[in-house]
């Protein structure tokens, strides 16, 4: 019974983070229609970024027992770099798929050196600032609580997504957008400026996700194209443009990935895969995505 709690909860901590990746990147397919390979570039800056805020923040004599917050903080200041690359996209948003895919590779290749060049290519890790919080026992289960606070805060930051989509002026218009972006602009909606702020948006998910997951490992060069093979299995198993798939995605990939570790650590990968592989010949769409003709 321990086991099986402890997959589970495990489990739910990597989704929680790959959750907030994988809603980046549904929401920036769902309204501007660009399959963003970069997308772990930017789990991938946060995490850099994380650990460089919180080295500061403790230099200046915050508490350590405050790096929770200045974690969340600098993945919500560093994704504004989502506006000046956003810019960048304009010129692909009416073009093939295929200049899209290469200008976001493009993106995710300039980023490693990028990293390569400000942190070094060593891993980067925070020490013992994981376990600063203490565990607690759940179960009969020692559970660190930084992964519950990081459960916690990816169950409210998908709560907020999910209201400012569905109760705001704002969150109306980025749906009527998606919906249809020629008859949105033919009722006086600046498409352009909703775009600037949805790939923001995309872009702080995938900061942020990156900031709260270096306390449990380290920052390193590989990071960002590892996270692009799990938030694409995500899609591919909930359904392209689906908030609800990119939930239930990041749960089925989470938990598979830690049943396989706990079970047979060699299959951590090729369970996820076989997952991707069975969704794609039972339901191509995914879970939750809209079936085409």
């Amino acid at each position: 019974m321990t086991a099986i709690v402890d997959i589970i909860l495990g489990g739910t901590f990597h989704a929680a983070i790959l959750f907030l990746v994988a809603a980046g990147l549904q929401l920036v397919f769902g309204v501007q229609q660009i399959v963003n390979l970069a997308c772990g570039s930017f789990y991938a800056l946060g995490a850099y970024f994380g650990i460089t805020a919180v080295a500061v923040a403790m230099k200046f004599g915050l508490p350590p027992l405050m790096f929770f917050p200045v974690l969340i903080l600098a993945g919500l200041v560093i994704g504004v770099v989502g506006l000046p690359i956003e810019r960048v996209l304009r010129t692909v948003y009416r073009r093939d798929e295929s200049y899209q895919l290469l200008l976001t590779f493009g993106l995710l290749l300039m980023f490693q050196d990028v990293f390569r060049f400000t942190w070094g290519a060593t891993p980067r890790t925070m020490d013992n600032a994981y376990m600063i919080y203490g565990t607690t026992h759940i179960m009969g289960v020692q559970v660190p609580t930084y992964n519950l606070l990081v459960i916690a805060a990816s169950i409210g930051i998908a709560a907020a997504l999910g209201l400012f989509l569905q109760r705001t002026k704002t969150g109306r218009i980025v749906r009527a957008t998606a919906e249809n972006r020629d008859m949105a602009e033919g009722l006086g909606v600046n498409a352009s400026k909703i775009f600037a702020l949805v790939f923001t948006v995309g872009c702080t998910l995938g900061t942020v996700g990156g900031a709260l997951v270096v306390p449990s490992s380290a920052a390193s060069l590989d990071m960002a194209v590892e996270l692009v093979v799990e938030a694409f299995a995500v899609v591919v198993i909930g359904g392209l443009g689906s908030m609800r798939g990119a939930l239930v995605g990041a749960l089925i990939v989470g938990l598979m990935r830690a049943a396989s570790i706990s079970i047979m650590p060699e299959m951590e990968l090729l369970s996820v895969y076989l997952v991707v592989v069975a969704a794609l010949i039972l339901r191509p769409a995914g879970l939750f995505g809209k079936v085409t003709a």
